[in-house]
């Protein structure tokens, strides 16, 4: 028999958090972050990452974990959580894995498989100083399927792509990239009473964001580690580097801030309701 495994996922602001919490109290569970931003020490406050308060004394895993000067790779995910998962369930708990980082759902639920492809650190650098059109024209040629799938996700996983094209030295699409999955699997995702309501409440975390110092942890991480690329890449620290750098007022990057949350959101709404597991939880 598969290991039952919950899930919890959904749009930033959503409340995944939330009902993960109140889940784990009810059927005495841990929680596995599934989130790219919350494995970085410091990516606090623009991460949105749960207080110790919180959490109410529910164990998570996989928060906290790597300097953010670490790549953290969704391959580093999947082994990662699926250690958690065994670990959890030895003690007899519940697993429960969160978040809204919608690929590590896919490698470690569902039955989506990674090709195991060594980092090119010097082939990424060398792709990160395109822009986003330029590598998207190159995926396009090396890979159209692979263009149609992922045009619209962020510039990090345009350049994994096209790594990992080169590293097979065929397209991603001619791979087989489906498994049994591994686990058994209660999809769940908060009730959400309609996408304005689901703006509002971005719009109300990113206002709590700025009242509990975004603006200080930016200039503190920035002087702590510079502008390294998953700092300057998160949503949240990009936009009040504008501010900082003296490019716009702090009010007009408090709104550029919730703009592009609520972009995220649609694109990660589109990702998740095209799993027809997924159950609404009020």
């Amino acid at each position: 028999m598969k290991q039952k495994v919950i899930a919890v996922t959904g749009p930033t602001a959503s409340g995944k958090t939330d009902l993960a919490i109140k889940i784990a109290l009810e059927r005495d569970g841990e929680i596995i972050s599934a989130d790219s931003r919350l494995v970085y020490k410091g990516f606090d406050i623009a991460a949105a990452k749960p207080t110790m308060e919180e959490r109410r004394g529910i164990p998570h895993h996989l928060i906290d974990i790597v300097e953010p000067e670490f790549d953290y790779s969704v391959g580093e995910y999947y082994r990662d959580a699926k250690k958690a998962i065994d670990e959890i369930v030895s003690r007899g708990k519940t697993p429960i894995v969160a978040g809204g980082t919608g690929l590590y759902f896919r490698v470690l639920l569902e039955n989506y498989n990674l090709p195991n492809i060594e980092t090119d650190y010097g082939l990424r650098e060398k792709l990160n100083l395109k822009g986003e059109d330029e590598l998207l024209g190159e995926l396009k040629v090396l890979d159209s399927v692979t263009y149609e799938r992922i045009k619209d996700a962020n510039k990090r996983r345009i350049i994994r792509a096209l790594e990992m094209i080169k590293a097979l030295g065929k397209p991603l699409s001619e791979i087989q990239m489906q498994k049994e999955p591994e686990y058994e699997v209660e999809w769940l995702i908060p009730e959400l009473k309609s996408r304005e309501y689901l703006y509002e409440r971005i719009n109300r975390r990113v206002d709590l964001m700025v009242e509990q110092g975004i603006v200080d942890e930016t200039r503190y991480l920035l002087k702590k580690h510079g502008r390294i690329k998953n700092f300057v890449c998160t949503i949240g620290y990009k936009e009040i580097l504008e501010y900082i750098d003296g490019n716009c007022p702090l009010e007009a990057a408090i709104d550029k801030l919730k703009q592009h949350t609520r972009n995220y959101a649609k694109r990660q709404l589109t990702w998740f309701r095209r799993n027809p597991n997924l159950k609404i939880e009020i």
